[in-house]
């Protein structure tokens, strides 16, 4: 992962991102957080907020690290610097037990700048050691860059004579190629260097090259301090009013992101420019606004260098008191040596003009002291000025070890200004050396001195005004660039209206993807309008809303669902030929119609009484060139709808069509299955009826014989008998075959008698479906007795063991269909041109309250790959020759529904089938057991 990436690779990464799930969006997501650190750090919080609790995959121990780093910076941006420092301890934590090099550098360079931003420079230098350390074994070159340049940027502060025998030649001179991050990095620090010795044009340069890279690779924070540093470097060079402009151009940089650190750099860099003004009470309003956001850094650089700033306003304004109060305590506190030379020199004026002269006079021995420490030659000389100058003033006039003491330190200083190689003399200096020696009688050494001022003076004003040549160049170019800045804002701008127009539409399809799954989902289409109407108002401005569907006629359009905020309307139609209705021209010309209203209601489409409408958009319903109807939303507000909004109503549209095609395909399947099986309970009837048919056919038969015969001879011994012709033997005879006969007809009447009360109580229980107790062997014989003519006539047996006294709470109607079913199924199936089959119908009780009833048969069996769908509805391998593909579907159902129970099926091809129920004693309460027939 990049330490920072530019605009254009993070635009591209947000338009990439909708794209992506599971744990690619994660690791792109946990990217763009990184990348949004300084761009937009409450942004990037909270995403990294969301993360955490949904990141997986073998990368997220590194994500988590990585999330964490990017909190400890937050931290520190905001001035929370103990939540910072140990949200970086646990990011290296992370790292360190994955391995990861260059997680670990991030961090130690993540330290170093908070170590750095509470005034710990040596601290910070060594995180930065080991950040460097880092890269260099990761072998990351722009890392290394970034990281070496901001030491070599900390090291100016020092004496930057020494921070140039290490770093000036270090870096490439060009920068050409580099990443934008690195070239940032670099010319911060060369602008840093020009500006420390006092090059303020170069300074001014590298600090605008350094500005836009950093803004170009997200580095906000070093954008702003590269803009305030210019502001300090025009103000050198005598230009306030483009100072002032580069300072406001940080402030409104460091202001829109909260961080009080920054916002207080750029309010003190603004108030020390307005000071060289002479505006000195908004110079000390905006340093007295900068304090407290600086007041959580007090041992830092920064805070140091305000109330440097503020000293100097006071003893400006001639407050001496505050200037010692300020000085006091910038001496409590541990701060640079340029700046300890700073405040001694202020601390040495401040006395002297309240009359401490002795003060002042130990104060800038102890500045000249310091800078002889320091080995700094410049600070020595400004020092060595000041102890003249207290000197000079001391009061009871001067003596001659006086006068000795103020010209030795203005030789002093004049020797040190000689031997510094490119040092300009000061001119004051030369002028107070001047007036010494002329004071002192040293005529000729006066005027010779006073020559060299007058030849500085003018180099001075020549170079003062190529100063100003070159701070109207650079302003110019600062001119030149800020509009380059804005150019490249506005193309920047742009490109993340785009890319966020890309995420929103987006982010709109996906949302939109859900919606259409719910939408298909519902095959009812009262459903598919309440599921409709209620995501449609989460998208789009649908104050009315409505579908209307083309009669069967395909000559009028009725409204079928209509909701005027919040409002059901009632039915509504339009003839499909009516000229004025955007309605009926969108369904003839098959197109969407866009309308934009009238606001007086004028408008013929208007209906008086109803929402005044503004905005309207009308769409056709069309599935593969079939047009069902058409779907409009309408607003009272004007120009409602954009692309954005079009782009959704058209999608809805689309999942509508679909879906009430879908419903309208599954109500015409519904009716069409309903009609199979009512085709197959009459089936089943007559099946039975004809089965009970036969059976009767042989007692009656039997019976009509029986009788018959007994009425020929009842005739013939009654003819005897009159003619008195009749024997007792042959009245014997007589009497044996009418008992005979009689003893046919009551057998043959009871089974008949038998069979016709079994009949009544299966039909009754499968025409109600009625819940009672039954007896489940009675039950099951008078099923199979149903079923016995047929199985005569086609040759096949079938054996019943089950076991007396098993009694089920349920429904024996259904129950006697589920058997009558499986014993169908082995008629059409498992004996088709056979003879001789054999079913069993066993039945065991089970010790949890269930029996388990096994039905099989020797029939041909069933195919592996049709056993998982013998169960399904409208599945038959007889289509059209006897099955329909129902009967075992409801048998299913029966039993799962009615019964709470459960069927299965095991078979081999050849070595017939076997289907097991188990079923509970006591049947689960069902609201309509009815509907468990036609299921």
């Amino acid at each position: 992962m990049l330490l920072f990436d530019d605009d254009d690779a993070l635009a591209q990464l947000e338009a990439e991102l909708p794209g992506l799930i599971g744990a690619e969006r994660g690791v792109a997501t946990v990217r763009l957080a990184w990348q949004l650190r300084e761009r937009d750090t409450r942004r990037a919080l909270a995403l990294a907020d969301r993360l955490r609790q949904t990141l997986t995959g073998p990368e997220a121990g590194a994500q988590q690290a990585r999330l964490k780093l990017l909190e400890a910076e937050a931290r520190r941006l905001f001035g929370e610097f103990a939540a910072g420092f140990e949200a970086a301890r646990d990011a290296l934590a992370g790292f360190d037990a994955l391995g990861d090099t260059l997680g670990r550098a991030d961090t130690h360079w993540v330290l170093a700048q908070l170590h750095g931003a509470l005034g710990e420079t040596a601290l910070g230098q060594s995180e930065l050691e080991l950040a460097i350390d880092g890269a260099l074994h990761a072998g990351d070159a722009t890392r290394r860059l970034i990281f070496e340049a901001t030491m070599a940027r900390n090291t100016t502060f020092g004496d930057w004579r020494q921070a140039d025998a290490r770093w000036a030649r270090h870096f490439p001179p060009d920068t050409t190629g580099l990443h934008p991050a690195a070239v940032a990095a670099i010319e911060l620090y060369r602008g840093s260097r020009a500006f420390r010795a006092a090059d303020y044009a170069q300074a001014v340069r590298h600090q605008m090259l350094g500005f836009e890279a950093a803004l170009q690779s997200g580095q906000l924070q070093n954008a702003i301090s590269a803009a305030a540093n210019n502001g300090n470097a025009f103000a050198s060079l005598n230009d306030y009013e483009t100072a002032l402009d580069w300072g406001q151009r940080a402030l409104d940089l460091a202001r829109p992101t909260g961080w009080q650190l920054r916002i207080g750099g750029c309010l003190m860099q603004m108030g020390e420019t307005l000071r060289k003004l002479g505006r000195l009470e908004l110079a000390q309003a905006l340093l007295d606004e900068a304090m407290p956001c600086l007041a959580p850094v007090r041992g830092s650089r920064n805070y140091a260098v305000a109330l440097c700033y503020r000293v100097d306003l006071a003893l400006d304004r001639a407050d001496f008191a505050q200037a010692l109060s300020l000085l006091d305590e910038l001496d409590r506190g541990e701060i640079a040596s340029d700046l300890r030379l700073r405040t001694q020199r202020g601390r040495a004026h401040a006395l002297l003009s309240l009359g401490l002269h002795e003060l002042a006079e130990a104060v800038a021995q102890q500045a000249l002291d310091l800078a002889l420490q320091a080995d700094a030659p410049v600070h020595q000389i400004e020092a060595l000025q000041m102890l003249a100058h207290v000197r000079g003033v001391r009061p009871g006039g001067s003596d001659a070890s006086t006068e000795r003491g103020v010209l030795t330190c203005l030789d002093q200083a004049l020797a040190l200004a000689r031997g510094i190689a490119g040092y300009q003399v000061p001119i004051d200096l030369l002028a107070t050396l001047a007036a010494e020696y002329a004071r002192l009688g040293r005529y000729e050494q006066a005027y010779a001195t006073e020559c060299e001022a007058s030849a500085a003076r003018e180099k001075t004003h020549s170079r003062e005004a190529t100063d100003r040549l070159m701070a109207m160049e650079l302003r110019f170019l600062s001119e030149s660039a800020k509009a380059e800045a804005q150019h490249q804002r506005q193309l920047r701008e742009a490109e993340a209206a785009r890319a966020d127009l890309l995420q929103r539409n987006s982010l709109t399809l996906e949302k939109l993807g859900v919606i259409g799954q719910e939408i298909t989902a519902h095959l009812e289409s009262a459903s598919v309008f309440e599921t409709l109407n209620r995501h449609v108002h989460a998208l789009l401005d649908a104050s009315s809303f409505a579908i209307y569907l083309l009669d069967a006629d395909g000559r009028q359009l009725s409204s079928v669902f209509d909701v005027e905020q919040g409002l059901r309307l009632p039915p509504d139609h339009i003839a499909l030929d009516d000229p004025d209705s955007y309605a009926a021209r969108c369904v003839r010309e098959r197109r969407e119609v866009a309308v934009e209203l009238a606001g007086d209601g004028s408008d013929p489409n208007q209906m008086p009484g109803t929402m005044p409408t503004r905005s309207a958009m009308f769409a056709p319903l069309l599935v593969d060139q079939r047009v069902l109807g058409v779907i409009t939303t309408q607003s009272p507000r004007a120009q409602a709808y954009a692309e954005h909004e079009w782009l959704i109503f058209r999608t809805l549209s689309a999942y509508t069509a679909i879906a009430l095609d879908n419903a309208s395909a599954y109500q015409r399947l519904q009716d069409a299955q309903g009609r199979l099986v009512e085709q197959e309970k009459l089936a089943a009837l007559g099946s039975l009826v004809a089965g009970v048919a036969h059976e009767l056919n042989t007692p009656i038969g039997n019976g009509l014989l029986m009788a018959s015969t007994l009425l020929q001879k009842t005739e013939a011994v009654e003819h005897r008998a009159g003619a008195q012709t009749l024997r007792r033997s042959e009245l014997n005879v007589f009497f044996g075959d009418v008992k005979q006969a009689s003893r046919f007809l009551v057998r043959g009447l009871q089974d008949a008698a038998e069979l016709v009360d079994s009949f009544k109580q299966v039909a009754v229980d499968r025409s109600s479906a009625q819940r009672r107790r039954f007896d489940l062997a009675k039950t099951s014989q008078d099923a199979v007795a149903m079923m016995m003519g047929r199985l005569r006539n086609a040759g096949h047996q079938i054996t019943l063991d089950i076991p007396e006294g098993i009694w089920l709470d349920g429904y024996p109607g259904p129950f006697c269909q589920v058997l009558t079913n499986l014993i169908n199924n082995a008629l059409i199936h498992a004996f088709d041109g056979r003879e001789g089959g054999q079913m069993r119908l066993t039945a065991r009780a089970l010790k949890d309250d269930r029996v388990e009833l096994c039905f099989s048969d020797n029939g041909a069996g069933i195919a592996a790959h049709h056993l998982p769908r013998v169960f399904e509805p409208f599945f038959t391998t007889k289509m059209g020759r006897g099955g329909s593909g129902l009967g075992l579907s409801i048998s299913y159902n029966i039993v799962t529904s009615l019964f709470g129970g459960e069927l299965s099926v095991s078979s081999e091809p050849g070595q017939g089938s076997r289907f097991v129920m188990t079923l509970a004693l006591q049947a689960p309460q069902v609201e309509n057991p009815a509907a468990g027939l036609a299921s």
